[in-house]
């Protein structure tokens, strides 16, 4: 590249430059609630024990109930749920439960209540790292993952292979 094509980046978008990781899913029930939203910033933290953080506002209702549960899962959706990504993104669920609302199929993993969506590519079920100055200050939520789980069809071998699959 040549400083010919070079053109500034507003500081405000400069975090996109970086963010090359997918759009997740995150669910959470807590007292026989439930909900579910799109969050776009998620990553990896540590290796052992697997750690991620992830970026939820103080006004979603998930936050809520990941608070009170101290349990979340992260899920990786398919390029075919692109419109469910932005529609649970897009509506709250203080008002109704989006799974019955959007007829959502999930199933349970092992070791949260939260529900798990089916028809994603990847689940991580996690167990929150109460940091209460991050969680106040930067929305920012730690969690130690317990579970994971991987469509087989397109993650082996450690590594993502969708090639053959664009109806994933």
């Amino acid at each position: 590249m040549s400083p010919t094509h070079r053109r500034p980046v507003p500081l405000s978008k400069a975090y996109r430059l970086l963010n090359h990781g997918p759009t997740v899913l995150v669910s959470a029930a807590h007292n026989g609630q439930r909900n579910i939203m799109a969050a776009a910033w998620a990553m990896p933290l540590d290796f052992e024990p697997p750690k991620v953080a992830v970026v939820l506002d103080k006004a979603t209702w998930t936050r809520q109930l990941l608070e009170g549960a101290g349990t979340f899962v992260l899920q990786v959706p398919c390029a075919a749920q692109a419109d469910l990504v932005q529609t649970v993104g897009n509506t709250t669920g203080t008002e109704r439960d989006k799974f019955a609302a959007y007829g959502l199929h999930t199933f349970q993993g092992e070791y949260t209540d939260a529900p798990l969506l089916e028809g994603c590519v990847a689940w991580l079920e996690c167990r929150l790292l109460p940091e209460p100055h991050n969680q106040q200050t930067y929305d920012l939520f730690l969690g130690e993952v317990v579970a994971a789980y991987a469509d087989e069809r397109v993650f082996s071998d450690g590594r993502w292979h969708f090639e053959g699959f664009d109806e994933l």
